[in-house]
């Protein structure tokens, strides 16, 4: 989590003159070709058992990040990625609605707190919501789908299979959107509102190649090292340690960019921290 909290970072080195797209194509032609070197090696297979099931995941799981780095140029990292880890919440309403899964007075106040929490954060206005608030809420809903499915139809699965179906899917999307926004004309207000999110190809620089291999590989080592606390530790555990990420974040934002969030936001990062870790110390009962 302290290296996620580094890499992400970085994007807004990358988002001064380049798109999320571009970004998320490039970063996954280097990464694909490690993981399937590194199945090859260990004598494993690329292919998954479940294609349509990994299929699935790997879709809910790519969108939620496109949308949520897409967040990053907009908002500081420490803000998005509170409202990004309020994913349990959602993993335990889409629980109820689709698993009928019996939920107890603690886990209801947790979602309370948790939603009390994202608003604190986030503080959006209502009457002119903007991708600013939109974004990281849906990231989170999205990766919370991407969880479920990953619990209850991957859990079979090679892990480094579902890392590599995930690579796979957010270089499609990546690869996808780049065409669209370098060919299609956009709107102006579009660009002026969000350039990140919209700008098609550019020229690619050193520094462009610099900031996407570091946050290629420090993402692939990264995750590397949760899917091992997976799978040597108690679940339960390893899910309330990913929660440091927010302290390394908010550290490497001031660190980088001199930014922290203001009091409001910290007292709802901390409800958020405080709602995931009831929902995942309550899911043992």
């Amino acid at each position: 989590m302290s290296i996620i909290g580094f890499v992400d970072n970085l994007v807004p080195f990358i988002a001064k003159d380049f798109g999320v797209w571009q970004f998320h194509a490039i970063r996954s032609a280097l990464a694909v070709p490690v993981v399937v070197l590194l199945l090859r090696f260990k004598g494993r297979t690329p292919f998954p058992k479940h294609f349509g099931k990994v299929a699935v995941r790997s879709i809910l799981v790519a969108s939620s990040m496109l949308l949520y780095f897409g967040s990053l140029a907009l908002m500081p990292i420490a803000e998005a990625g509170a409202a990004l880890f309020s994913s349990p919440i959602f993993v335990l309403v889409f629980s109820v609605v689709l698993f009928r899964t019996p939920v107890g007075i603690w886990r209801i106040f947790a979602i309370a707190l948790g939603f009390c929490g994202v608003l604190l954060v986030l503080k959006p206005d209502l009457a002119n919501l903007d991708a600013a608030a939109i974004f990281p809420i849906a990231a989170s809903v999205l990766y919370g789908l991407g969880q479920l499915v990953t619990r209850h139809w991957c859990s079979d699965e090679d892990t480094m299979v579902v890392l590599l179906g995930f690579f796979v899917a957010i270089g499609c999307g990546g690869a996808i959107g780049l065409a669209a926004f370098t060919f299609a004309p956009i709107p102006e207000a579009w660009d002026q509102a969000g350039p990140f999110f919209v700008r098609g190809w550019q020229p690619p620089t050193w520094e462009f190649a610099l900031w996407t291999c570091i946050q290629a590989f420090g993402s692939l080592v990264a995750v590397g090292g949760i899917i091992k606390g997976y799978q040597i530790a108690e679940p339960t555990l390893v899910g309330v340690f990913e929660y440091s990420f927010l302290l390394f974040a908010g550290f490497w934002g001031w660190a980088i960019w001199r930014v922290l969030p203001d009091s409001l936001a910290l007292l709802g990062i901390a409800a958020i921290v405080l709602a995931g870790i009831v929902i995942t110390v309550r899911s043992r009962f």
